[in-house]
């Protein structure tokens, strides 16, 4: 791209956010997670956060940078506007996070 440095990042989030490691993890230009991670969970989702503890551990053998934690009490999709499941206050800021 013209005036780009050659670099990629990725935003994504919910499903996308599966794919924004998908694509940081398997396209071969990009197998090496070079820059920090930051990982938001919902408090509430069951599905997603069983996976977070193998998902820590492979970025520690990978010695890839990250921080993360969940928003207390939210459910998944919390920040998307157009669910019942939207928290406004957790979407604006992520003052409140907590550790995992």
């Amino acid at each position: 791209m013209a005036g780009g440095n050659g670099k990629v990042g990725a935003v994504s989030s919910c499903q996308g956010g599966g794919g924004g490691n998908m694509l940081a993890t398997r396209q071969p230009e990009l197998a090496a997670i070079k820059a920090p991670l930051l990982i938001v969970f919902a408090d509430i989702d069951e599905c997603i956060n069983a996976m977070g503890p193998p998902y820590e551990a492979a970025l520690k053998a990978a010695n890839v940078e990250f921080e993360g934690g969940k928003y207390p009490g939210t459910q998944h999709g919390f920040y998307n506007a157009t669910t019942p499941r939207h928290d406004a206050a957790a979407a604006k800021t992520g003052a409140h996070l907590r550790t995992v």
